[in-house]
């Protein structure tokens, strides 16, 4: 099943006393906490939380993180263990606030803490939540994905009529060798009303190239109510097989994370766009093996994502980003000219979206489309080796580098529903580079991300 993901950001401030000195520090403590089940205050929650611990003068740990026990009612307690670097030390903060019904607002925004190193106390500490300033923005942390439409997003939207195409695809990387993998699952509706058939492939990337594939298809589609399922080629909630020429794959997808919705989520649901793009999980989990040959590519928590696309057929020229940024973290875009008359003039539409520290950007994913064919505010370069994607939404803005090397891209062609031809050149061992800088007065950089070798990356054209 799907995760039930809730996410939100808590900030506290205060002091700390560290045993070596003989004086107090202020501290501040940035979190970002994640359940993998719904949050219920009647019930104890264990969160995994990420985030940055500082301490004036000592400590500026961006990349702590540890978990939290939130038990109001049940333990009458909220629990905080976490790991953070001081000076080449790594130290522990253990501490809770004690939820008292006689003093609700006091218990609940104050954490006492102690600091451990190897199991001996070092210093402690008060931290409190700041309710005049903190408060609106945990409460607009919260996220509560919709993750109970996840499996339904793999169902077939096809609904008979002519001229249109489906897709499901995956994409991973094995984190022992660094290979990709490409699974492209797709059923064509011809325009001339001939019938719907299923095709596809099975791609392995080596980190050093050159990629191996095979195709399966044509087979005549009949249609299923609930997967992509045809001569032995699935595609199921948490579940990826099938054959092809020397290939065979047998794997189980876990999701790690909410929906994400390149397009706007309407059109997933009202196709009046030419074509529409979703994950129904941002992020999976994929153990398995995949045969190839005389090979075998032995999976074990391999990290990457399945998609869907439903439309008319493939753009006039395309670029597509996967690109898992680790703690959870996910950049999608999708650069496209389209194919239809007045917005084939139109230089290519980007949409973006940007899952970070449990929030998505742009809110909207409208605002990079529009915004560049409007305000200017997005554009992208297309072409080979390297393309690029650069804007800005808001007071944070963004620059996007793919490099696709020669040696590690695959081209496949594709065909439309009413017989035109389109080429893919794709690599799922491609690097990026992503920098992301928000307005304080300046731009300041407030995230770089160096991908190298794990990117999965496409160019498209006619």
């Amino acid at each position: 099943m799907p995760a039930r993901t809730t996410t939100f950001k808590e900030t506290m401030l205060g002091r700390v006393h560290l045993a070596d000195e003989d004086r107090d520090r202020p501290m501040r403590l940035d979190l970002v906490a994640r359940t993998e089940t719904v949050l219920l205050p009647h019930r104890t929650t264990q969160a995994h939380v990420t985030g940055r611990v500082r301490i004036a003068g000592r400590a500026d740990d961006p990349e702590a993180e540890g978990e939290l026990e939130i038990s109001p009612l049940a333990r009458r307690r909220i629990r905080y263990r976490v790991t953070f670097t001081l000076e080449g030390r790594r130290l522990v903060l253990d501490g809770w606030k004690s939820v008292s019904p006689a003093r609700p607002l006091t218990s609940m925004t104050v954490l006492p803490f102690s600091l451990y190193e190897d199991g001996e106390r070092v210093g402690e500490g008060r931290l409190r939540f700041p309710v005049t300033t903190g408060l609106v923005p945990f409460l607009t942390s919260f996220r509560f994905p919709r993750t109970a439409e996840a499996a339904g997003d793999l169902a077939p939207r096809w609904d008979g009529k002519p001229g249109r195409t489906e897709v499901w695809y995956t994409t991973l990387t094995d984190p022992a060798t660094g290979t990709g993998v490409w699974l492209h699952h797709e059923v064509v509706a011809p325009t001339d009303g001939s019938g719907a058939y299923a095709h596809g492939w099975v791609a392995v990337f080596p980190k050093d190239g050159p990629a191996e594939h095979a195709r399966f298809g044509p087979l005549s589609w009949t249609g299923h109510d609930e997967a992509y399922d045809t001569k032995g080629i699935l595609v199921r909630p948490g579940r990826l097989a099938g054959t092809a020429g020397p290939f065979t794959w047998e794997l189980t997808e876990t999701p790690q994370g909410p929906p994400l919705h390149t397009f706007p989520r309407w059109s997933w649901r009202r196709p009046w766009l030419p074509a529409s793009q979703m994950l129904p999980a941002a992020r999976c989990r994929y153990d398995g093996t995949v045969h190839h040959g005389t090979g075998e590519l032995r999976l074990e928590g391999a990290v990457g994502a399945s998609a869907r696309i439903y439309g008319h057929g493939n753009a006039r020229r395309w670029a597509w980003l996967h690109a898992d940024l680790g703690d959870g973290d996910v950049l999608e875009i999708i650069a496209a000219v389209s194919m239809r008359r007045g917005l084939d003039r139109l230089p290519p539409l980007v949409f973006l979206r940007l899952l970070h520290n449990g929030r998505t950007w742009p809110r909207r994913s409208e605002r990079a489309a529009v915004g560049w064919a409007g305000l200017g505010r997005f554009r992208a370069e297309l072409g080979l080796p390297e393309w690029r994607v650069a804007g800005r939404v808001g007071r944070r803005r963004i620059r996007v580098t793919v490099t696709q090397p020669p040696e590690r891209t695959l081209a496949l062609d594709y065909t439309d529903p009413d017989g035109s031809a389109a080429v893919c050149r794709n690599s799922e061992t491609a690097d990026a580079v992503v920098t992301v800088e928000r307005w304080w007065g300046r731009w300041r950089q407030d995230a770089v991300w160096r991908l190298s070798g794990t990117a999965h990356a496409e160019v498209g054209d006619r």
